[in-house]
């Protein structure tokens, strides 16, 4: 890190902590600071060290020396009832499931997005090459009111868990990137699971491409062998 450009590392670490809550670690600072030419302006230096967060596995860029920014090591405890996460925990998604469809609608919706088509709100529509018409051309193809939505997401020591969308948070939704970064802030355990919404969840957006891409690949696979497993399962229930 060079004697000009160390001047803004404590700007940076206090923009990123008090507006985004993201407080990385010493080692991705350093190697990020070194990659900066020294007459950077603060607001642009601040904008690429979010957007490389964002797009980051937080597993190997976030400080972990904070305890009330990860994870309590027994949050799967499932014989507490209930308790607090103060927060805030930065995490980020590795899968996510629309809980309001069944197996067959959620290829469906994914097969949907991999044929281009968006979404608008909550129903996913199709987007065409231009806007003329847009009532007629915007094919529905999936459910208005979608969710909840069961979330499997991760923190900076590498911890997973699970979280369920209570209440319609903006921005979860079938179709988000994988790697997508979130925090969580006084949140409500419940036996293992986090309960979700949106005066406690704050979406802060980003993907990583390589587990998105493993993601889409795989999801597939899994909601059909499960489909087929559970026909097995009634076939020779008959028999």
């Amino acid at each position: 890190m060079t004697s000009q450009s160390s001047h803004l590392t404590a700007p940076l670490l206090t923009h990123l902590s008090t507006t985004k809550n993201l407080h990385p670690s010493p080692q991705w600072l350093t190697a990020f600071m070194a990659t900066q030419k020294p007459t950077t302006p603060l607001p642009a230096l601040t904008q690429t060290a979010l957007f490389r967060l964002l797009s980051s596995d937080i597993s190997t860029t976030l400080s972990t020396t904070d305890l009330q920014t990860c994870l309590p090591p027994d949050i799967h405890n499932v014989n507490i009832k209930e308790r607090r996460l103060p927060g805030p925990v930065a995490l980020q998604l590795l899968g996510i499931e629309d809980m309001s469809k069944s197996r067959w609608e959620q290829i469906e919706a994914i097969e949907a997005l991999e044929r281009g088509e968006g979404t608008k709100g909550r129903e996913i529509i199709r987007v065409t090459a231009t806007e003329e018409d847009e009532n007629n051309q915007s094919e529905a193809v999936g459910k208005r009111g979608g969710g909840p939505h069961k979330l499997t997401l991760q923190d900076a020591r590498g911890n997973c868990v699970y979280g369920i969308e209570l209440v319609s948070i903006k921005g979860v939704e079938l179709g988000m990137s994988i790697g997508c970064k979130m925090v969580v802030k006084n949140a409500v355990v419940a036996r293992g699971l986090i309960l979700m919404d949106p005066a406690n969840t704050t979406i802060l957006g980003g993907k990583i491409e390589r587990l998105h891409k493993a993601w889409k690949e795989n999801r597939k696979a899994e909601l059909k062998a499960a489909i087929e497993a559970a026909e097995r399962s009634a076939t020779s229930n008959v028999y």
